[in-house]
């Protein structure tokens, strides 16, 4: 679709959102019954800019357009919201769910609070911990085998906000769950210990449950050996999705298992992943190898580096200010010669045993800036590719001649994203600002791939795969923002950036400053955080906030033509400038 056909489409759909809201009171967020735990929650819509609209009888705020996103506290249990614009009134009931468990009218323990939840598999020796939350003054044990471990009461413990609490400021700890009584042990033999029998006795009476995992100690000599089956393994510091990401494992990787909790694997080197990852190797011996000689050439645009190895090992990676290590888990060196000539990205490999079984090579860089990497298996050889800056020739009237940039408009098709007061959603301006932005990087001598050019679904992963295959120089993914239920939606604006990889470090805070500076735009702030779309190693990445779609003020910018014309040429201005600049 041309720029001019994208135009006509928003003017369409913006045409059509203006008449409803000049008919119709229209609340978008939230829908008319809804749950939530958090204290307080925004409602977000829009009606004629004439008259006055109401919440509860209490009169809201609005844009000049008529929009309002007002934030109302919420008690527990339900409660009822009438919106009221004129003859019009629409009701709204939001349920507040409470936080903390509760404990059962009859003597027992609360509802899945018995750990470990699912089948669980150490080695010898570790601690094997219980928990469960009953009555206080009760005794509480847990019968194991032929052990029995006392439970204790415990003093209460913070809980953690959850991550998207530092995008609203809420990022506070609270009190735990009271009554949480925990104990510990260990046992030396392998063995498969079944499933914990937990007892709870107060006022002369007993209870006993079991918990729904089962416990086995392994044999240390003969542990399950697994294979990384997907291009990229998702490795984890714990046993689910709410543990950090580490280095992705690349497919072909074996590791020995230590440990299980459910459907998790804990692999020797520390990091954890999903069984469904994995095939097991049978019969096989703990995977651990030697490496002698490492091989360098250098290619068109990149250098690369193959360590050859007996077995495929587990990796990790770290970017630094002009370094790049890569370690090699259950490896050992037998290395005297290591070839590497005058290369136009490395200017030094040191190397060293970290520890008896890892191995450490730091490649020293002659820039802070790095344009990328990826890591593979070639059977039992790690191939390390490094990419080399692109040739910038910073010419006035093409100055991003020969540069590829990859743009991903966010969201399409299914996904609508944020949705603004008018019902408007994300994934329409999205597509319309980045469509600007590629001509705007095209005038100046760019070569531009789009993850879509339409409103079509595309998704995640093959969004990724795209920046892979596609090796731009950088990659940004274009959004607009929203915040969770509990935000203040009404006075939160402003360009945010988002970034992973420390080589999208410097282009994050350069379009940060460059786009605030220019346009004057609230500045909401630069975040690291591992998203899909900043999560691609092969170009430095970065996912742009243009605004908030839930801000009245803000949306009325967002979908005004001229302003998003505006904001392309300054983003193609402030990327055309990052090109000169960075070193």
């Amino acid at each position: 679709m041309k720029k001019i056909a994208a135009l006509v489409l928003f003017n369409c759909l913006f045409t059509s959102s203006v008449a409803l809201a000049e008919t119709s009171l229209l609340v978008v967020f939230p829908p008319r019954n809804y749950q939530t735990s958090t204290e307080k929650i925004f409602f977000i819509g829009t009606a004629p800019p004439g008259g006055k609209v109401f919440i509860n009888d209490q009169p809201v705020k609005r844009s000049e357009a008529g929009h309002f996103s007002p934030s109302l506290p919420l008690k527990l249990g339900k409660n009822v919201f009438k919106i009221r614009y004129q003859n019009q009134e629409r009701e709204i009931q939001v349920t507040r769910l409470s936080t903390q468990l509760e404990l059962p009218k009859t003597l027992g323990f609360v509802k899945d609070s018995l750990t470990p939840n699912a089948d669980m598999a150490r080695l010898p020796g570790e601690l094997i911990c219980f928990s469960a939350i009953a009555p206080p003054r009760a005794i509480v044990s847990v019968k194991l085998a032929n052990q029995t471990i006392p439970l204790s009461l415990q003093p209460l413990q913070a809980n953690l906000p959850g991550n998207s609490s530092v995008l609203t400021g809420l990022n506070q700890p609270t009190a735990s769950s009271p009554n949480k009584y925990q104990g510990c042990t260990t046992v030396a033999n392998a063995a498969n210990l079944g499933q914990p029998q937990f007892s709870l006795k107060l006022r002369g009476k007993t209870v006993t449950q079991s918990s729904n995992g089962s416990i086995k100690i392994l044999a240390p000599t003969k542990l399950q050996v697994v294979e990384v089956t997907s291009d990229s393994g998702v490795a984890r510091t714990g046993p689910s999705t709410t543990y950090s990401r580490l280095t992705p494992l690349p497919r072909g990787t074996r590791a020995t298992v230590t440990g299980r909790d459910g459907d998790w694997l804990r692999l020797d080197y520390g990091g954890w992943i999903n069984s469904r990852e994995t095939r097991i190797i049978p019969n096989s011996v703990p995977p651990k190898t030697v490496i002698r000689s490492i091989g360098y050439r250098r290619l068109a645009g990149e250098t690369e580096i193959r360590f050859p190895l007996q077995t495929p090992v587990p990796v990790t990676v770290e970017q630094g200010d002009r370094t790049f290590s890569l370690t090699l888990h259950n490896t050992t060196a037998q290395t005297d010669t290591i070839r590497l000539d005058d290369d136009p990205l490395i200017s030094r490999l040191d190397w060293q045993q970290a520890t008896p079984d890892q191995i450490k090579y730091t490649f020293n860089l002659k820039n802070h800036q790095q344009w990328g990497y990826k890591l593979r298996y070639d059977r039992t050889t790690l191939v390390l590719t490094l990419r080399h800056p692109p040739n910038i020739n910073n010419r006035k009237s093409l100055p991003l001649s020969g540069i590829k940039i990859l743009l991903d408009p966010g969201h399409g098709g299914k996904e609508k994203g944020a949705i603004g007061p008018t019902g408007y959603p994300e994934k329409d301006v999205n597509l319309i600002v980045s469509k600007l932005l590629r001509d705007e990087l095209v005038k100046k001598g760019a070569t531009v791939v789009m993850t879509r050019e339409d409103d079509r679904d595309v998704s995640l992963v093959e969004r990724q795969q795209m920046i892979s295959r596609e090796e731009p120089a950088i990659a940004i993914s274009i959004h607009y923002n929203a915040l969770p239920g509990d935000g203040d939606a009404e006075n939160t604006r402003g360009f945010g950036t988002f970034w992973y990889h420390p080589q999208a470090h410097n282009l994050a805070i350069f379009l940060q400053n460059y786009v605030v500076e220019k346009l004057r735009k609230p500045y909401y702030g630069v975040f690291w955080n591992n998203l899909a779309l900043t999560r691609p190693s092969a170009a430095p990445a970065v996912l742009l906030e243009l605004g908030f779609m839930i801000n009245p003020q803000e949306f009325e910018e967002i979908v005004d033509p001229q302003e998003q014309r505006k904001m392309a040429r300054t983003l193609a201005d402030g990327v055309t400038e990052w090109f000169r600049v960075v070193r």
